[in-house]
């Protein structure tokens, strides 16, 4: 296991540009990605983009690693009962996880502990073993019940962090805006980019 890996899932939420564009950029920073993709996220990901996923998770690892020049080893996919994949082990946990984007009811099982499958029991690891774990829901407007397992999440450490662009650096097209949230994510994971003007910087009031 990589010290350096950044677990990254991928649900039915809209909003599959933002963890496509997220992988791309991990892949980009050198970092091992251990990738899940829930059924429905495959379905939003041909519904939303031109690409077509493959169900097999190693037919789903070529397209993705060849789709994004990744270096051989570097892209793991895995399936939801691959119950012996890294990250459903606190003695293999990578360094961060990212739920990129996060449905509704995957945050309420992530909240309650479900474990119901390796996505959520991923995200359980991260929770015990006091890892980064970041949850970027999609969706409006929230509930109670949605806010109430946000806050459940966020007392336990976990960052929240709804796909919110934002506006003031006069964004061009949609891709500026995917830019902007993932640009928020990678600070968050420690990565270095160049995705989008800092805020102060002379870039900024070009």
């Amino acid at each position: 296991m990589s010290r350096n890996a950044i677990a990254l899932a991928m649900t039915g939420a809209s909003g599959a540009a933002y963890g496509l564009r997220l992988l791309e950029c991990l892949l980009q920073a050198d970092r091992q990605v251990y990738l899940m993709v829930s059924a429905p996220g495959q379905v939003v990901i041909a519904m939303e983009t031109d690409l077509k996923l493959p169900g097999r998770p190693g037919e789903m690892q070529e397209v993705l690693s060849a789709h994004f020049a990744a270096k051989p080893g570097q892209l793991r996919v895995f399936g939801k009962d691959q119950w012996t994949a890294p990250v459903a082990s606190g003695t293999s946990a990578p360094q961060a996880m990212v739920v990129c984007p996060c449905t509704s009811g995957t945050l309420s099982a992530i909240a309650h502990g479900a474990s119901n499958n390796l996505l959520e029991r991923a995200a359980d690891v991260m929770i015990k073993e006091q890892r980064k774990l970041i949850l970027v829901p999609r969706e409006m407007p929230l509930s109670v019940i949605h806010l109430e397992n946000m806050l459940g999440l966020a007392r336990l450490g976990v960052t929240i962090m709804p796909a919110n662009p934002g506006f003031y650096y006069r964004p061009q097209c949609v891709e500026n805006l995917v830019d902007f949230v993932v640009a928020r994510i990678l600070d968050h994971l420690n990565i270095e980019h160049t995705l989008i003007p800092r805020w102060g910087g002379e870039e900024a009031h070009d």
